[in-house]
């Protein structure tokens, strides 16, 4: 995706590494808030046509009421000033067109905002999101605190301390998880096969973000081989890609240049918790497996710009004699859901393994004060056959589900019928 001087393609890892690919184009916007304004009641908003769209008098209305007479119920209550009324009237606003990724960011979140997209990151290491109107757990990235405490991709949080979280955006939330190394929080957590709410009391640490593990796993021909006097053995590359990064691209064409050199053909990309990152990781992993110009993802946006398409570069270095496997699961969104999608729909990958999370919509960061900033969606992802990625997600081509007692146990029933997958005969 172009960048623009005046823009920035921004993965936000935070204190949960809540990611989003998008733009930030930022426009100044006057807000004027030293004294209660002054209004005609019959002001209105029009629209590109001149029209009138909507009357704002009764919004001024209830401003000067409140202005005029209202008195804190307490002595002790802290003073609303203006400008605390108008970002509370554009979080309302914002909150009111229904999409929990579209919220407004005050003075101290913008700038906690920015802190974390330009230093490190302190917290537990976890991106969430929303699933059926609750806050979800997309997947926790390795080595953090949130995978070493057992939280798992699918965990639904209703509690953050001691704050239910019915009624907090992902960006609240974030705040309330979020914190300095060494402080801890508690979630209360509902999991799908566990009868109870489970209570996890989490350390936060500074967060650095993985990229790529690689391994070559050596797998019997039959299980009726005798190693001792049969050399038949089947080696699987697997590649492990935890996040799509600024340099993700960069050690991913290296993997694949190992993976090239390891004398197999089969290849396992394992995007298991991956919760995904920048989308021009995803356009260029794709592209080495698939002829160029072929359609990677679409982006469907407002009726007033033209939908764009994403397609391969053209790599596409492996012949016909590849073999590769996709893994996911319900911690796979975002980049992690536009890569498995492409490779799927154009034939060049089986993808195995349960639903993934369904998280295929585009945030664009728009200033609205020096210190204060919108967060909105204003497109979403499609895969190549133009199915949406938010409300469909991306269904394996084989089911494969992992349980509470799989992991406990330390199997891996996906990763075995991946290779299972590319070394039958």
């Amino acid at each position: 995706m172009p960048i623009s001087s005046r823009s920035k393609l921004i993965p936000l890892y935070a204190a949960l590494a809540v990611f989003f690919v998008g733009a930030a184009f930022f426009a100044g916007v006057s807000v004027g808030i030293d004294s209660t304004p002054t209004v005609d009641q019959s002001a209105s908003v029009l629209n590109k046509d001149g029209a009138v769209s909507v009357d704002f008098a009764p919004f001024w209305k209830a401003w000067n009421v409140l202005s005029e007479k209202f008195v804190p119920a307490s002595t002790t209550a802290p003073v609303v000033d203006d400008s605390a009324r108008v970002w509370g009237a554009i979080e309302g606003l914002a909150e009111s067109v229904g999409d929990p990724y579209t919220v407004f960011l005050p003075p101290e979140e913008t700038r906690m905002f920015f802190e974390n997209v330009e230093g490190n990151f302190q917290g537990v290491g976890m991106e969430v999101g929303i699933r059926h109107d609750i806050l979800t757990v997309i997947a926790p990235l390795k080595g953090t605190p949130a995978e070493k405490a057992g939280i798992l991709p699918g965990d639904k949080i209703i509690q953050i301390d001691d704050t239910s979280t019915a009624r907090l955006s992902i960006d609240e939330a974030v705040q309330r998880i979020r914190g300095e190394k060494g402080t801890s929080v508690k979630l209360k957590l509902v999991r799908e096969d566990v009868d109870e709410p489970i209570d996890v009391t989490v350390i936060r640490d500074v967060i650095e973000v993985p990229t790529i593990e690689t391994e070559v796993t050596s797998v019997k021909a039959s299980d009726d081989t005798d190693e001792s006097t049969s050399p038949l053995v089947n080696n699987v590359y697997v590649l492990r890609l935890f996040s799509f990064t600024g340099d993700s691209t960069k050690r991913f064409a290296d993997a694949l240049r190992d993976f090239a050199k390891s004398g197999t053909n089969k290849l396992i990309i394992d995007l298991r918790g991956n919760p995904g990152g920048f989308l021009e990781s995803a356009v260029d992993m794709a592209s080495w497996f698939l002829p160029s110009g072929k359609i990677i993802v679409r982006q469907e946006g407002s009726k007033s710009e033209e939908d764009k398409v994403w397609r391969s570069k053209g790599y596409d270095i492996f012949t016909d004699n590849l073999k590769l496997v996709v893994l996911v699961n319900g911690g796979s969104a975002s980049a992690s859901e536009i890569l498995a999608g492409a490779l799927s729909e154009h034939g060049a990958a089986t993808v195995v393994g349960t639903q993934t999370f369904g998280k295929g919509s585009v945030q664009e960061l728009v200033e609205i004060t020096p210190d204060t900033a919108l967060k909105v969606t204003v497109a979403r992802w499609l895969t190549p056959n133009g199915k949406s990625i938010s409300e469909e997600g991306i269904t394996p081509d084989v089911v494969v589900s992992m349980s509470s007692e799989d992991i406990k146990a330390k199997k891996d029933p996906q990763l075995a019928k991946a290779i299972e997958i590319l070394t039958k005969e």
